[in-house]
């Protein structure tokens, strides 16, 4: 049984394909259909390099966090560690509606570069992280049948 595995990465654009490659392989490990597959390289490569660009976008050394769990569906988090407003696409929003609690996942899944993540993957969420430092882009597909 996988549980979680965790990928940690310097935000350049060419580990982004590692994440993807990595990404794959577990999902195929978990038991996610093959048909799915393309989706998910799709997906992962989007978000992970929206991160990477968010990172070197403000300078940020940070490393760029995956984190893939076949608990339940198969589950990836990719989080950035860019400023809140710049990682949920809502830059333009005054400091006391981003505080808004009403704000909801498909609000913010639907903002400015999200579309394309969100044609590529039907569960997507997308939520602050640790304070308003960071954004988490969460998503999932159903497992079939597990490998033997």
């Amino acid at each position: 049984m996988m549980a979680t595995v965790r990928l940690s990465f310097s935000p350049a654009p060419v580990h982004v394909r590692t994440a993807r490659l990595v990404g794959v392989a577990v999902a195929r490990r978990a038991g996610v259909a093959e048909d799915l597959l393309d989706e998910v390289r799709l997906a992962i490569g989007e978000a992970c390099t929206r991160a990477v660009a968010l990172h070197n976008q403000y300078g940020l050394p940070d490393l760029v966090q995956m984190e893939m769990s076949d608990q339940g569906p198969y589950t990836v988090r990719v989080i950035d560690r860019a400023p809140i407003e710049a990682g949920l696409g809502l830059a333009a929003l005054p400091p006391d509606e981003l505080a808004d609690e009403s704000l909801t996942d498909e609000a913010l899944t639907t903002g400015v570069g999200f579309a394309l993540l969100a044609g590529f993957v039907e569960d997507l969420t997308v939520r602050p992280v640790d304070e308003g430092i960071g954004t988490e882009v969460r998503m999932s597909w159903p497992l079939g049948r597990r490998p033997a």
